[in-house]
């Protein structure tokens, strides 16, 4: 299956698919491209010294700087969508992975792929999910809660904001003495496991 990874941040996600990529035998998958809604995502990085094509599809970048200025989120989430849509395209995509991405995808992109988008969540959906929680900042709402536990959740990407069906989950104790650094620390193994798993899965 070609799979087109989408990043915004550090990609250490994008790394544990790479690096399975790399490893096995006869792996089902390759990362026949990853683009990033930012030009300063260390994934980008990542992706070059893998020798995997990278791009770089941000509000900037697609609708020029001027008109990216005057636009609202939706009319940026819309424009990058279908620059990323366009791309997948391009690539024969067979699946698109979500690993740290930040912009919401909306339009053709969603029901071209139906079935065919995965994201990688940092909680337990549907809990601590929706606009504006990813990463530290869903860490902390756990936390700030009183969770007992907290992990990860691998699900399809539907026209909502973290509300498609769950594939994988993973879960962590929450420690007393937590902190946003230390509970992230557990999580973000059980991410490597889960994004790998997940692909694997849908591959079969």
């Amino acid at each position: 299956m070609n799979v087109v990874v989408l990043v915004s941040g550090g990609g250490t996600n994008l790394q544990s698919l790479i690096d399975y990529e790399k490893s096995a035998a006869e792996c089902p998958y390759k990362i026949v491209a990853v683009c990033s809604n930012t030009k300063n995502a260390f994934a980008l990085e990542r992706t070059k010294k893998a020798g995997i094509p990278a791009f770089v599809k941000s509000p900037f970048s697609v609708m020029g700087k001027q008109a990216a200025q005057n636009a609202s989120r939706e009319q940026k989430n819309a424009a990058v969508s279908d620059a990323v849509f366009e791309l997948c395209k391009e690539f024969r995509a067979d699946l698109i992975v979500l690993a740290g991405y930040l912009s919401v995808l909306c339009g053709k992109i969603i029901s071209e792929y139906e079935g065919k988008i995965i994201n990688l969540h940092p909680a337990l959906l549907p809990k601590f999910g929706g606009v504006g929680m990813w990463g530290e900042n869903v860490h902390r709402a756990v936390l700030a809660s009183g969770e007992k536990e907290s992990g990860c959740t691998v699900h399809f990407v539907d026209g909502g904001c973290d509300t498609g069906k769950i594939l994988i989950q993973k879960k962590v104790s929450v420690l007393p003495g937590d902190t946003v650094e230390s509970l992230y620390a557990r999580i973000a193994p059980k991410e490597h496991e889960a994004i790998v798993e997940a692909v694997l899965m849908l591959c079969k």
